[in-house]
């Protein structure tokens, strides 16, 4: 997370957001599962889904519970080829853009075709209560506009979006800032803190 975590919590504070659980996108790691505990919450609250298995499966064997595989996107059960970097945290659904400039070090090491799912259809298969989770955290390189279109239901009840945001084609068609501040403003969502790198990419905080 690029935006200071205490930033975070001051800014869900003064807009009188208490959260109850979170939705993350792009597991990796699991590395916020600390600041989620800064937040009061218990691991049980969150949901982790990553798109390549052995995250999952390592991960699960940490004993950290509620992670999926899954490849988020806006559409269910299309089949698509999913690109995995070297650096692992690059993996995408999409192409290298500008990130192939910026950081040639980073290449694709593997190609697997996966299923998509968009995230309604993912709450309603795993008999998950979106309401539950009014924290959302996208970090899935470039798809997290993909994964808004095929939210729509469950982002009614989403209070924050935390998520890696663009300002140039960093993975090529990918969703850049002024986009995804129109989308999420038609639902009521504003930016109160965004950080971004030399790079064009950063994080961005939305709020209801």
């Amino acid at each position: 997370m690029l935006i200071p975590q205490e930033i975070v919590i001051q800014r869900l504070r003064e807009s009188s957001i208490k959260v109850n659980g979170v939705l993350h996108l792009g597991a990796h790691n699991c590395e916020e599962l600390g600041f989620y505990r800064r937040m009061g919450l218990d691991p049980t609250a969150v949901v982790w889904v990553d798109a390549i298995d052995e995250k999952v499966q390592e991960n699960r064997a940490r004993g950290i519970p509620n992670v999926y595989q899954g490849v988020i996107t806006n559409k269910d059960d299309d089949t698509v080829t999913f690109h995995i970097s070297n650096n692992v945290e690059s993996s995408s659904v999409l192409e290298f853009g500008t990130h192939a400039t910026q950081h040639p070090y980073v290449h694709w090491v593997d190609h697997r075709v996966l299923t998509t799912t968009t995230l309604d259809t993912f709450f309603a298969r795993h008999r998950l209560q979106a309401q539950a989770y009014d924290f959302w955290n996208l970090d899935i390189q470039g798809a997290e506009m993909l994964a808004l279109y095929g939210g729509t239901h469950a982002l009614m009840h989403a209070k924050a979006i935390y998520l890696e945001v663009n300002s140039e084609e960093v993975y090529r068609g990918c969703a850049q800032i002024p986009q995804i501040t129109a989308f999420l403003g038609s639902y009521g969502f504003k930016c109160v803190e965004i950080k971004m790198t030399e790079h064009g990419w950063g994080d961005a905080l939305f709020v209801r």
